[in-house]
């Protein structure tokens, strides 16, 4: 099963955030069963249309994904999925 991890700056909103075992064939069955375990953080993933937010990153690994709109790259059953919100400040 593949893992989906999540930064720990989250965990301000969702204090309970905790790695998730995922048997997803992409990101967005992923996305779902994050909302099925953290529910209104799909809110903060992606928008009303299901697009990736732009203050949002998903990592497969060390890869950046390629669809923010459909949400379709694979994952596979050795995949870490990291979910990163993007970090700004002066």
């Amino acid at each position: 099963m593949a893992t989906i991890k999540f930064t720990s700056n989250l965990k301000r909103f969702y204090p309970d955030l905790r790695p998730i075992e995922a048997n997803c064939s992409n990101v967005r069955e992923a996305v779902e069963l994050i909302e099925s375990e953290y529910e209104g953080l799909k809110d903060y993933i992606v928008d009303e249309r299901g697009r990736l937010r732009k203050h949002v990153n998903i990592f497969i690994g060390n890869q950046l994904i390629k669809d923010r709109e459909k949400l379709s790259d694979a994952l596979k059953a050795s995949d870490e999925l990291y979910v990163m919100q993007a970090l700004s400040g002066g």
